[in-house]
């Protein structure tokens, strides 16, 4: 697609962002230290401000935004910490995932020490997009550049509201347009010791620009998000599954053991329930765990668990 398409096209990308939107709203399923990401910085209080421009799909891809799953959680016996993005962003079988439904399915008592564990454990959602920084106090030499914006679901959902109003006098908005979108405006507040953006909004609609040919250049500066999707820049089944057994402090199988079979539950784990336990089975990519998942609303969550 060349720009002028872009431009002509647009009036359609509404509908098929809302398409996108139900899709992933119903059927729930590395960026620290890689200098095209932007954070927005906070002060000593905690409080944080600046302006971004969601911008429209890259290249010849077709969606602005990407989801990927991560898992964050330190083993209870080993003190050693599990930070990897899940598999099952690729709609793949993740190891983890696998092992929380054996937690889950080794009791009944939904306030057992194995099921607190399988919560602990579960996937945290974010989503990626390519961003136009138009103000950034704290980093001025940011503003005026492109780059990729990691992001919660706080975020999404402002996303979500703006393309599809709750009221009649509300106009839909696609905030990735770059004729007839709007500034975003990221506020930022300490709660309970996480940030927090519930402050953030959307501007009055305007043109990113008004010269197009700076708005072609800007979206040609765009960095693909079907990269990150690619199979190359996930580790392996294996390679997991060996990383988990390593901070659970879990036995590592013998050669003779089955290289697809999960390790049961801990000893005490399995005590807690009366009954046989039940054979594990993977959970199912496409629906939301019945321990839940998590959408992780602080952006420096993972920078915080390996600073503790």
């Amino acid at each position: 697609m060349d720009f002028a398409s872009l431009k002509k096209s647009r009036a359609n990308e509404l509908n098929k962002l809302s398409e996108q939107l139900k899709k992933i709203n119903t059927n729930e399923n590395q960026a620290q230290g890689d200098d095209r990401f932007w954070y927005p910085d906070v002060d000593k209080t905690g409080n944080g401000y600046a302006v971004i421009r969601f911008l429209p799909a890259p290249g010849a891809e077709d969606v602005p935004f990407i989801r990927v799953w991560e898992h964050g959680f330190k083993g209870q016996t080993t003190g050693l910490w599990y930070i990897e993005k899940s598999l099952t962003t690729i709609n793949k079988p993740d190891p983890v995932s696998e092992y929380n439904t054996t937690l889950w399915n080794s009791t009944s008592d939904d306030n057992s020490p194995a099921r607190k564990q399988a919560r602990d454990q579960k996937r945290k959602l974010t989503y990626i997009s390519n961003v136009y920084v138009v103000s950034d106090p704290a980093n001025p030499r940011n503003e005026g550049k492109v780059f990729l914006f990691k992001y919660g679901k706080k975020i999404f959902d402002k996303l979500n509201e703006a393309m599809n109003p709750q009221f009649a006098d509300e106009k839909a908005l696609n905030p990735f347009d770059m004729w007839d979108g709007a500034n975003f405006k990221i506020k930022i507040r300490q709660v309970d010791g996480y940030r927090n953006y519930d402050k953030s909004e959307f501007d009055s609609r305007r043109p990113l620009h008004e010269d197009d040919d700076t708005l072609e250049q800007i979206w040609k500066s765009e960095n693909s998000l079907q990269d990150f999707l690619d199979p190359k820049n996930f580790k392996d089944y294996d390679t997991l599954k060996k990383k988990l057994h390593a901070v659970l402090g879990l036995a590592v199988k013998s050669h003779e053991d089955s290289a697809d079979e999960m390790p049961t539950a801990p000893a005490r784990v399995q005590r807690e329930s009366a009954a046989p336990v039940a054979p594990s089975k993977p959970a199912k990519i496409e629906e939301a765990a019945p321990w839940g998942d998590e959408d992780d609303d602080d952006l420096s969550y993972f920078k915080k668990l390996a600073s503790e």
